[in-house]
């Protein structure tokens, strides 16, 4: 660690194994076994998840599903259940609340851990990762990887690397070689554009980012440099929030065919507004900017908004001023593909819960 590193935490971040494609292999003892596919099957299809026998034939989620069907011929698709998903995972977070209420989820099936002080009083960090994935398997029936480091950034990177079922501990003095190891684009925050640049100047390992100064990130990354330069040193001090702040709420739906008619698209928009204001209640979020998405039959997305003097205050509203931003479009140059529906720039209902403090400890990893 550099002298002027934060103050070292004990973060842990699990990652459940192919969660929903887990979920229905349990569910369903004919799947075990199997490649399986959560998502849609037909030429719009897109793969959510994919069990680990379909992972072999190289299916991945967010593959389109044609794709995948091509590549593994025997795949079977499976419809999303998403109330399963939900069930699955509150009991799983149920599971780290025995450890530590500083708990910021990134999704259903993973999330960050904070803890450098928990209920039970264990000092090791290691130790609370393999309870809690052993708590998992017993309890859920599903395996868990787990990542353990002194920061988000390494805690993440570190549960990859021994999945399924596995976990791996970075060490303070171990985080910079450890990055040095990693490709780039393997790095937190690193997306594939900024990876084919990096490539373009020589970086195509986290020891090529080191081996960079600063100013020269700067002249090439701008704002985003102090990132990377940081990340290549093992040095990451966000802390883990256990409320992060929305910034919208939103629902899509893909069409099968692409749909041209007006009453037939403002149809589909008022079945989109029927899901979307549940989890607008259940999210406890405000806001007043309505945003209606649009993707042309030839992929081209139009989005229009409109921000109203007041929060949208029921289901009601935000189908109407939904409908007056489609109905402006109409009729639309071709059938559309998508269409979605959002309420952005939330602010919560609530008191935020201020980030936990971090302290300077003998860590015991």
């Amino acid at each position: 660690m550099e002298p002027d590193s934060p103050p070292l935490r004990k973060i842990i971040h699990i990652d459940m194994d192919a969660f929903y494609a887990s979920v229905e292999q349990r569910d369903d003892p004919a799947l075990r076994g199997l490649p399986v596919a959560v998502g849609g099957g037909g030429p719009r299809g897109v793969v959510a998840a994919a069990s680990y026998e379909a992972r072999t034939f190289g299916v991945r989620s967010a593959m389109p599903g044609g794709r995948a069907r091509r590549l593994c011929p025997d795949l079977i698709f499976v419809r999303p259940r998403f109330d399963a998903y939900r069930a699955v995972s509150e009991q799983i977070r149920a599971i780290f609340h025995r450890f530590t209420d500083i708990i910021q989820p990134l999704s259903l099936d993973e999330a960050y851990l904070d803890v450098t002080r928990n209920k039970p009083g264990i000092a090791s960090a290691t130790y609370v990762a393999a309870e809690i994935r052993r708590m998992i398997a017993e309890e859920t029936g599903l395996t868990a990887s787990a990542g353990i480091s002194y920061n988000k950034l390494l805690a993440k990177l570190a549960s990859d690397q021994n999945k399924p079922n596995g976990q791996c501990v970075v060490r303070p003095e171990e985080g910079a070689t450890f990055i040095a190891a990693l490709p780039v684009a393997r790095i937190h925050g690193v997306g594939p554009v900024t990876a084919r640049r990096m490539a373009e100047l020589g970086i195509e390992t986290g020891a090529d980012l080191h081996a960079r100064d600063l100013p020269f990130l700067q002249r090439h990354f701008g704002k985003a440099a102090h990132f990377y330069h940081a990340a290549a040193r093992g040095i990451d001090d966000r802390p883990v929030r256990d409320r992060e702040a929305r910034k919208s709420v939103s629902v899509e739906d893909t069409f099968e065919t692409d749909i041209s008619d007006a009453d037939a698209l403002l149809a589909q928009l008022g079945q989109i507004a029927d899901r979307l204001w549940p989890r607008i209640e259940k999210a406890h979020a405000v806001g007043r900017t309505v945003t209606l998405k649009i993707k042309l039959g030839d992929f081209r997305t139009l989005t229009r908004s409109r921000t109203l003097p007041h929060a949208v205050r029921d289901r009601a509203e935000i189908q109407e001023t939904g409908f007056a931003l489609l109905r402006a479009q109409l009729p639309l140059p071709m059938g559309a593909r998508l269409l979605g529906l959002g309420l952005h720039n939330l602010a919560e209902d609530s008191d935020t819960v201020a980030p936990p403090r971090a302290h300077q400890f003998e860590l015991a990893i």
